[in-house]
């Protein structure tokens, strides 16, 4: 049997990369903390680490086990932060994480039902990339991911459900209103872009849409991975991008953009949920999952 107060120590040692540094986070003994880890690593059956003048290098069974002691420290927070609210009449927290343009079209629309059938609740949101996302997801960093579904396979340990679907459209701002209701990227190849620059699946999704235009990413192009910015260029000069609409509902509706239909936009870009196969959601993750999908 693992000993919950080992794992504790051994997260400590991985977080300090050291065993003396684990002991000075703790406030513990360096022979305290050097036991606890040899009691660990016999109940374990396995060497957990390496000792380097540079610090700690985990083999593969201290990786693993890592995670699993990084979960149950989130869990064990999220159990106190659970009771300190209920005290409050508040529900949560729920701690969830995903790429910058599903959170924005999928979490706004949700957080209104959400507080009419919950009342009080502690809400946590971060922006990850994609690749980034199912790690969070295994250590209970988050419950939930918000990402682009539909692009591949999920990893056995992660289940992905589609919740909605939005068009990709050219975005221009007040500077390229004389464009037409409908174009081919072929007609504007020669004009100045604001592009995603990390490889995640709106990337892949967008340099799917010049591959069908017969035609190579633009040359021309600023590559930015945040929303805020590339609205905000596009918006204010002649540059002009790709988004899904509702990425870009907001300014679209104040008239301070435009969207214009792709020819080559065959197919659009599916957003939903992804989480643990395994395991129980909190009443919190649950609530939201059945607003997004019902």
């Amino acid at each position: 049997m693992i000993d919950p107060r080992a794992l504790r120590i051994f997260l400590a040692v991985c977080r300090a990369n050291s065993i003396s540094g684990g002991a000075r986070e703790l406030n513990l003994s360096q022979p305290s903390v050097s036991n606890a880890i040899a009691q660990l690593e016999r109940a374990t059956k396995a060497r957990l680490f390496e000792r380097a003048r540079t610090g700690i290098t985990l083999t593969r069974a201290g990786e693993l086990l890592a995670s699993r002691s990084q979960a149950m420290e989130n869990l064990l927070r999220d159990a106190e932060s659970e009771l300190r609210l209920a005290e409050r009449g508040a529900i949560g927290p729920l701690r969830v994480g995903g790429t910058p343009g599903a959170l924005v079209s999928l979490l706004p629309r949700a957080l209104e039902q959400l507080e009419t059938a919950t009342g009080q609740f502690d809400l946590r949101v971060v922006e990850r990339p994609d690749d980034a996302l199912s790690e969070m997801l295994r250590s209970g960093e988050i419950e939930l991911a918000f990402t682009t579904t539909g692009i591949g396979v999920p990893e056995p340990d992660i289940e992905e459900v589609s919740a909605s679907q939005d068009p990709f459209a050219l975005i221009v701002g007040r500077a390229n209103y004389h464009l037409p209701d409908r174009i081919s990227l072929r007609d504007v190849a020669g004009m100045r872009w604001v592009l995603p620059e990390a490889r995640g699946a709106f990337r892949r999704q967008t340099d799917a849409l010049f591959m069908a235009a017969e035609m190579p990413a633009p040359a021309d192009a600023i590559r930015c991975d945040s929303l805020l910015t590339t609205k905000a260029i596009v918006r204010g000069g002649k540059r002009v991008t790709i988004l899904p609409v509702q990425v870009a509902s907001a300014e679209l509706s104040i008239g301070v953009m435009r969207a214009i239909t792709i020819e080559e936009a065959h197919f659009q870009r599916s957003i939903g949920i992804r989480r643990l196969r395994t395991g129980v959601l909190s009443p919190l993750a649950q609530a939201l999952v059945d607003i997004l999908i019902p």
